[in-house]
C-alpha cells in the first residue's frame, strides 16, 4: 500500500495533466544506492555514499537547471514517457510532465535529427484490431520540451523493441522482437508517421531487436538475437527501400545473440553486444559493400565472474571514439573499455556498478561528459561523470526515481 501510494503521489508530482497516465506493473523504493566505486577487475567494488529520495542530494527537484530550452531527457518504459529537464553538471532532473501514453507500453523512444520530433515504439501484441504493435510520433515543444501527440502507425509486427531515424530524418526503421520482422516508416513533413513503405520478415524465432543505417546512409541492418546474426541491407534514403547485401548476414557461433550496434565516430568499425553471452564484437565496416566482418570479441564481466545469472542490453562508443560502454544486468554494472585507434579492438578498463537494478538502457550526453542509466527493477535513473581520458565513470549522488525505465534519452533543442 506504500509503494502504490508513493507512485499516485509521484504522478501528481510529473503532473497527472498529461494524457495517458497508467499504472506501473511494479512499484518503487524512495531511495537509491550512490552507485559506490569502479569495480576492479576481481569483481571488487569500491566504497561509495547513498542517495536517499526525500529530497537531499538524491531527489530529483535539485540542480541548476535554468528555465528555457533545455537540455531535457526522456524516460520511456512499462508506466509510460516521463520529461525532465536536465542539469548537465550533476545529472539532476527537473520534473516537466509524465507519464504520457502509459497504456501503450512505450519501452523505446528516438528523436529525428532536427530533434523536433519524438518517436515511440508501442510494445504490444494487438492494436486497433491488428495482430501488430505500433509506432507514436510526438512533437517536441521547442521551449519547454513537452510532447504533443501526433499519430499512431502499425510497427508491422508483434512486440516492436526498437527504433531509429536514419540520418536524413525522412524515415524511421522499427524492429519488432515478437513478430520476428523490420519496417521503414516515413515521417512526414510535420513529423507525422506514414504507413510502412519497406518491410522485411526474418522469421518468429530471428527475435529481431535493433535498426541501425551506416554513417553514409546507404545501409541498414538489422540484429536478430534467434538467428545469431545481423542481417546486411541496403538502403535506399529517397524511398526508404530496403534490398539485401551480399552477402546477406553475418552469422556469429551459435548462442552469441547479438543484441544492440553503434558504429565507432570514424566509421570504420562498430560493436555488437551479445545479450546471453555476456559479450562485445569489434566489427571492421566495408562501406562499399555494407557489410561486416567480425574481429575480436572480449567478455563484459570482470575476470571469474559467471554470465550465468547475467544478460546485456545496451551499447555506446564515446563521441571521441576512445572507449565503448556496454550494460550488464545481473551483475548491474557499466562495462568500460578502451579502444584501439588502428583495430578497433577493446581492452577492458573498469566497471562501474549502476546503483540500481537491470540496467536497460543508458546514454552518454552529446559531449560525452555525463552518463544516465536508467535501471529497470529498481525504478531508477542515476547519473554519473565520464572522465574523458580515462572512460572512468564517478557517480554524482543524483538518483531520481522513475517507475520501470527502460530507456532514456538527452536531448538538445537547437534555435531554429
Amino acid at each position: 500500500m506504500q509503494r502504490t501510494l508513493f507512485w499516485l503521489a509521484a504522478g501528481l508530482w510529473l503532473g497527472c495533466g498529461s494524457s495517458g497516465a497508467g499504472t506501473p506493473k511494479n512499484g518503487a523504493s524512495t531511495g537509491a544506492s550512490g552507485g559506490g566505486g569502479p569495480v576492479s577487475p576481481n569483481g571488487n567494488a569500491g566504497g561509495g555514499g547513498n542517495a536517499g529520495g526525500g529530497g537531499g542530494r538524491g531527489s530529483a527537484g535539485g540542480g541548476a537547471s535554468a528555465p528555457g530550452r533545455g537540455p531535457f531527457v526522456y524516460v520511456g518504459g512499462h508506466a509510460g514517457i516521463f520529461v525532465f529537464r536536465l542539469s548537465e553538471a550533476d545529472g539532476a532532473l527537473d520534473a516537466v510532465e509524465g507519464p504520457l501514453d502509459a497504456e501503450m507500453n512505450p519501452t523505446f523512444l528516438a528523436v529525428d535529427p532536427t530533434h523536433r520530433h519524438l518517436f515511440a515504439v508501442n510494445e504490444l501484441s494487438e492494436v486497433d484490431g491488428e495482430a501488430s504493435g505500433a509506432v507514436s510520433a510526438f512533437q517536441i515543444g521547442q521551449e519547454d520540451g513537452k510532447l504533443a501527440f501526433l499519430n499512431r502507425i502499425s510497427s508491422k509486427g508483434k512486440g516492436p523493441a526498437h527504433l531509429a531515424a536514419d540520418r536524413s530524418g525522412r524515415f524511421i526503421l522499427v524492429t519488432n522482437y515478437g513478430g520476428g520482422t523490420a519496417a521503414v516508416l516515413p515521417i512526414g513533413p510535420g513529423g507525422e508517421l506514414g504507413q510502412a513503405v519497406a518491410e522485411r520478415t526474418f522469421g518468429l524465432r530471428s527475435r529481431s531487436h535493433h535498426a541501425v543505417t551506416d554513417p553514409a546512409n546507404r545501409f541498414a541492418f538489422v540484429t536478430n538475437l534467434g538467428l545469431d546474426a545481423i542481417a546486411q541491407l541496403t538502403f535506399d534514403e529517397a524511398t526508404g527501400q530496403l534490398g539485401a547485401s551480399d552477402p546477406p548476414a553475418i552469422t556469429f557461433p551459435r548462442g552469441t545473440t547479438p543484441r544492440h550496434l553503434e558504429f565507432h565516430p570514424n566509421g570504420r568499425f562498430a560493436y555488437v553486444i551479445n545479450e546471453s553471452a555476456g559479450s562485445i564484437t569489434t566489427l571492421r565496416y566495408d562501406p562499399a559493400r555494407g557489410t561486416f566482418s567480425a574481429v575480436a570479441t572480449v567478455s563484459t564481466l570482470p575476470q571469474g565472474v559467471s554470465r550465468e545469472d547475467n544478460t546485456c542490453a545496451e551499447i555506446q562508443v564515446s563521441p571521441s571514439g576512445k572507449f565503448v560502454y556496454g550494460s550488464n544486468r545481473g551483475h548491474d554494472s557499466i562495462a568500460i573499455f578502451a579502444v584501439d585507434p588502428e583495430r578497433g579492438t577493446l581492452t577492458p578498463v573498469g566497471h562501474q556498478p549502476t546503483g540500481g537494478a537491470t540496467p536497460r538502457h543508458f546514454q552518454l550526453s552529446p559531449a560525452g561528459k555525463l552518463l544516465l542509466v536508467a535501471n529497470q527493477d529498481s525504478d531508477n535513473l542515476v547519473a554519473f561523470h565520464v572522465n574523458e581520458a580515462t572512460g572512468a565513470l564517478d557517480p554524482t549522488g543524483r538518483v531520481t526515481a522513475v517507475p520501470e525505465p527502460t530507456y532514456v534519452g538527452i536531448v538538445h533543442l537547437t534555435a531554429r
